[in-house]
């Protein structure tokens, strides 16, 4: 497969995170490139029917009815338009004028106007020399239109002005070399933030030891790039070389596309029938879609907003005990692992006359002599475990994941447990499928962890909203039977 010693130099973060910032989402081109075209037929319809109406001496009163027939018509011309691949970026990034597309698109919507009225038996109603106005306003008004509009996208592209979709781009050096960077943002709506090229070399030739360097040293590249998603750039006709590489990147929680190799792209490069960047294959989806991440969010910050206003009052009562018995701070802090293994700092309520958070963190045991009186009466009722309410709103954890572990229990746990980092798929939790099977608290024997990681990682696989709220119900029924917690 690949060497990943010499991945490839940087693009230098593309020297355009400035321009970045007031750039255009790449996905909103098409449908402003649209509701320009509906406007501008909405209001050829009310302009023609006025100007009409007052060239023989009328009142120009019919306007709001032929501005409706001019939202009738937009429907039917951005229709048309679709179909005609007119909204497609390949194409209004060309240079070759389309007037003739535009014009027979238009003289369809016109037919589809006229089929409306004499279904509706409006064409009585319907001044005729109103209509031929309309349409021909609305044709030159498009035309116009379609003309300034590619001539701005073009200067936009060109500044730097459009955001496309973040992504690490990895490839062998021959496949990246039929990808430039305004390529990939044209025409695959992809802002490329690192460029990482492989040499093809077979990875198991490689010392253990060195390719799992190889490898950390990948997902930090990926992970300190902020990308939305990564992009492989490898030959099709190697599907070994493909599989290693998402054998290595499965621990990362993003989306994972394969560009189309030389050999397919010589084939489409010059079709028209259909948007070349749909030719992407997404050979690993994201753990949850972006409208699981927005409900899950939303439960998340509704739940956590509500709790905290709750139980204030007890968590004030709590922190004047904690201080009153020991000295040190009230909230303890602690680097964990959260979502794409990015660390974070956790709040907890302290319950320890220490603060460990270095190479040498020891979990709780029965009658530990580090827990405090306070200390142990909170840890059996999980109220240490409050404050992480706030990690919930910061964004860092969700009510329900799987737990995170201190950052030297990661590492451990890491090497010696298959799919361990898969669990930094989706955010930690304050509670999770694991807790309320019984897995709370310590895990002095590694078949003990090797469960708790197993229903962390079939929560992930089978997420769901219900899930979320009965985790929580089985949540509230634990903290009465406190098993494990000391």
């Amino acid at each position: 497969m690949t060497d990943l010693t010499n991945a490839g130099e940087s693009t230098s973060s593309f020297e355009s995170r400035s321009r970045v910032r007031l750039a255009i989402p790449f996905s909103l081109i098409e449908p402003l490139f649209a509701a320009v075209d509906c406007s501008i037929i909405v209001a050829a319809g009310a302009v023609g029917g006025i100007a009409y109406q007052r060239a023989l001496g009328g009142t120009g009163e019919d306007a709001s009815f032929y501005a409706g027939l001019g939202l009738v018509a937009s429907f039917a011309y951005v229709l048309v338009a679709h179909f005609l691949g007119l909204y497609r970026l390949n194409q209004l990034l060309d240079d070759e004028l389309d007037g003739g597309r535009v014009w027979a698109g238009w003289c369809l919507a016109a037919l589809v106007l006229v089929v409306v009225l004499f279904l509706f038996k409006s064409g009585g109603d319907t001044s005729r020399g109103s209509v031929v106005c309309f349409f021909a306003i609305g044709g030159a008004g498009l035309l116009l239109a379609r003309w300034q509009g590619k001539r701005r996208l073009r200067s936009a592209l060109v500044a730097g002005t459009i955001r496309g979709r973040r992504a690490v781009v990895i490839g062998t050096q021959g496949e990246l070399a039929q990808f430039a960077r305004a390529d990939l943002l044209a025409r695959f709506g992809l802002h490329e933030v690192e460029r990482i090229t492989v040499p093809r070399d077979d990875a198991a030739k490689l010392p253990l030891s060195s390719s799992v360097q190889h490898g950390d040293a990948l997902m930090n590249r990926i992970r300190q790039a902020g990308a939305e998603e990564i992009v492989l750039a490898l030959s099709w006709s190697s599907p070994l070389d493909i599989e290693s590489m998402l054998g290595r990147l499965r621990v990362i929680p993003l989306p994972v596309r394969l560009l189309p190799d030389l050999a397919v792209s010589t084939v489409v490069r010059h079709q028209t029938s259909m948007p070349q960047r749909l030719y992407m294959v997404e050979v690993q989806p994201p753990p949850l879609s972006t409208l699981d991440r927005l409900t899950k969010r939303l439960l998340d910050v509704i739940v956590a907003a509500t709790s905290l206003l709750l139980l204030l009052p007890p968590l004030t009562v709590v922190a004047i005990a904690i201080k009153l018995e020991s000295r040190g701070p009230v909230i303890f802090r602690q680097r964990r692992h959260g979502f794409n293994g990015k660390p974070f700092v956790i709040y907890k309520l302290r319950s320890m006359s220490v603060q460990e958070d270095d190479g040498t963190v020891v979990q709780a045991t029965k009658q530990d002599p580090r827990v405090t009186r306070v200390g142990r009466l909170i840890r059996q009722t999980s109220i240490d475990e409050l404050p992480q309410l706030l990690n919930v709103l910061q964004g860092h954890m969700s009510i329900v994941g799987p737990r995170p572990h201190a950052l030297v229990h990661d590492y451990e746990y890491g090497r010696m447990i298959a799919n361990y980092a898969f669990r930094h798929h989706v955010k930690p939790g304050i509670t999770g499928w694991a807790q309320v099977h019984g897995y709370r608290g310590g895990t002095p024997q590694l078949e003990l962890m090797k469960q708790r990681i197993a229903l962390d990682l079939w929560y992930i696989d089978n997420w769901s909203l219900m899930l979320d709220i009965h985790i929580m119900f089985r949540t509230a029924l634990e903290l009465i039977r406190p098993r494990n917690a000391y």
